[in-house]
């Protein structure tokens, strides 16, 4: 006979199992039991499945005859009956992995999914078996969250508290993310940039829990299958990276997990989407990075990095595997790939896939609408300024691209013409004609006619730019010299320094302000505390991609958007834009405050999904008459839910 009684008890086995409603949509009455054979017992007889109604009794329609088992030689020390015969095998023998198919009691407080810790009433203590597995008191979720944040603050290392974050996401989800929306601003240093690069780097040593899917050059030929272990079958959005080039920080390899468990984390935070439709996904194809070669602790395949045909077969099949597991509107976002990689497979997936490069469109968004933002303080039009870049990647290119587009979309002017008004400085020097032959693809473009410039200070004073945009990657290049040539021509000049993590900044907030005489317009992409100079205090913005890239997912996902276009990308800043307010421009700040992402979140996913519908690439119809309104009610709540 088969009974529960607290927790469910299979007849002279010792081995007790617990019964709830399953996520996955199993029913909650009959309970589903499975007895799985071990592959090394002899005496164990054949395996059965039986189902239990909810008071304890067999269901005789549904129950297959569970055959004795004969127990005689599984006794243990003590008397406890050995069912699985796994105190007798060796480590050389087989034993099979046993586990029921839903969870109540001791086995409900260890899934991060549906664990509320002291929150459960006393009603849920009794309905599912938790009574004397906690302590007698019941406290809100709002308590569990002032609790939190008063252990997070307790932490003195940024590290540590990334790490009591990652803890508490793997133990209770909801809680996890109440915590984070309602301390976004604190918080968001800690999850993502700054502090997610670091644990990247550490990546192997703080390991603890796999989260998200490995594949790796071993997985060749079965990426397939891998994808279907993965135990949520509808996922909408797939952020995936090669570690090749984590921030500003190189090549971590399989340590890039970090990045998409962190995007993902604010996709949900930020924009609303449900964590059980998002997909984490690091393609590891080796690392170049020696230290890690001979780290004992590095988690990723031990070789020197895979290029040409390998590389491409596998980022094929990962992408055709993509589609016919999850269809043609999942989401997948580019992170952090090398240059050489992320232009190629940018322009050799929009056409055929819903793909999105945080690095390359993310990031122009966001830079885009904080230059909108900034006309408003600087006066002029997009066409009237004069853009320089240090750094000619696929940050710095992207970001350039998308100005000169929205500049002409202004000015009716053909992009070729509008490009001109900008110019990027790699490490070569200035980007000119000259050098046209030996320039990658992706700067052809921006090669203007001048004379051939070495070094950025010759190039500000030459250009003369009224908008100085870093994003190399390299710390402290925007010199003294640099910025108060940059004051010399310009009342208030324009300075985002936009690399990532604070370390590889161009300037900090306080160079800017102080080398300026005060009078700089500054955004940077890590964030800086107010500075205090000449008895004011300034605030700067930070030009993060989290301010974009959750309401555009949001706006893609909501409309069944099939293809991204360019198109999107000015709709989501104009968007950010329109929502600095009067109060932000007199702080001299060019973006809202995150306090709000949210509301921003869902502006941006209406403008994007307006824009879907009028492009013809939406599939879901017919289109919602308030988009806003729609975009809000498609949001997750971390909120507790209450079980029967």
């Amino acid at each position: 006979m088969i009974s529960l009684n607290g927790s469910s008890l299979l007849s002279n086995t010792g081995i007790s199992t617990s019964f709830s409603q399953s996520r996955r949509n199993v029913p909650s009455s009959p309970s589903i039991v499975m007895v799985a054979q071990s592959n090394n017992n002899p005496n164990r007889k054949e395996k059965k499945i039986g189902a239990v109604s909810s008071n304890g009794s067999t269901t005789s329609a549904a129950v297959n005859e569970i055959k004795e088992i004969d127990c005689k030689s599984t006794i243990a020390s003590g008397g406890v009956q050995d069912f699985y015969g796994e105190d007798q095998a060796t480590e050389d023998q087989l034993v099979t992995p046993w586990t029921t198919s839903v969870a109540s009691g001791y086995s409900l407080l260890r899934d991060p999914h549906h664990n509320k810790g002291l929150a459960f009433s006393e009603k849920e203590r009794d309905a599912h078996y938790l009574r004397g597995l906690l302590p007698p008191t019941v406290v809100s979720q709002d308590i569990q969250v002032k609790k939190m944040m008063h252990n997070m603050r307790q932490y003195k290392v940024p590290l540590q508290r990334y790490m009591a974050m990652m803890d508490l996401q793997n133990m209770n989800e909801r809680l996890f993310y109440k915590v984070l929306i309602n301390n976004v601003e604190e918080l968001l240093p800690v999850v993502y940039t700054p502090t997610v690069g670091e644990a990247c780097q550490k990546y192997g040593s703080i390991f603890r829990r796999p989260q998200g899917l490995y594949i790796s050059l071993k997985e060749k030929g079965k990426i397939l299958e891998v994808l279907k272990n993965w135990p949520e079958k509808n996922i909408q959005v797939i952020v995936v990276t090669d570690g090749e080039r984590i921030l500003g920080l190189g090549d971590l390899g399989c340590q890039g997990m970090g990045i998409p468990v962190g995007k993902l984390a604010l996709y949900t935070a930020l924009g609303g989407i449900r964590p059980s439709a998002s997909l984490p996904v690091t393609i590891d194809v080796g690392t170049n990075n020696e230290a890690l070669l001979k780290d004992d602790f590095y988690i990723g395949l031990r070789q020197k990095r895979a290029t040409g045909q390998e590389y491409s077969e596998l980022l094929d099949e990962f992408m055709s595997a993509v589609k016919q597991v999850y269809g043609e509107k999942v989401l997948i976002q580019f992170e952090d790939f090398a240059n050489h990689n992320a232009f190629e497979l940018l322009a050799k997936y929009r056409k055929t896939h819903l793909v999105f490069n945080d690095d390359i469109q993310g990031t122009a968004s966001v830079v885009l609408a904080g230059i909108v933002s900034a006309l408003k303080l600087v006066g002029g039009t997009l066409a009237e300024h004069t853009f320089l870049f240090l750094g000619a990647g696929e940050a710095g290119t992207g970001i350039a691209e998308l100005i000169a587009l929205e500049m002409s979309k202004q000015t009716k002017a053909p992009i070729e013409e509008t490009r001109k008004k900008i110019w990027l400085v790699d490490s070569k020097g200035l980007i000119v004609k000259s050098r046209k032959e030996s320039l990658q693809h992706f700067k052809e473009p921006w090669a203007h006619d001048h004379e051939p410039i070495r070094n950025l200070l010759d190039a500000v004073k030459s250009i003369k730019p009224t908008v100085l945009i870093g994003s190399s990657g390299v710390g402290q290049t925007f010199t003294k010299e640099v910025v108060e040539a940059m004051s010399s021509f310009n009342e208030k000049p324009v300075i985002l320094a936009l690399s990532n993590p604070t370390s590889q900044s161009e300037c900090t907030a306080e160079q800017a302000y102080s080398w300026s005489n005060g009078r700089a317009i500054f955004a940077s992409g890590s964030p800086f505390d107010p500075v205090e100079f000449n008895d004011r205090v300034f605030v700067s913005g930070q030009a993060n991609n989290a301010y974009i890239f959750p309401g555009f997912g949001l706006g893609l996902i909501m409309s069944g958007a099939i293809r991204v276009h360019d198109d999107m990308l000015l709709a989501a800043s104009e968007a950010l834009a329109a929502e600095v307010s009067q109060e932000n421009y007199d702080n001299g700040l060019i973006y809202p405050p995150f306090s709000d992402i949210r509301k921003i979140s869902a502006q941006i996913a209406a403008k994007v999904a307006a824009k879907a519908y009028e492009l013809g690439l939406a599939t879901r119809l017919p289109q919602p008459l308030n988009l806003v309104q729609y975009a809000e009610s498609c949001m997750y709540s971390p909120d507790y839910r209450s079980y029967r």
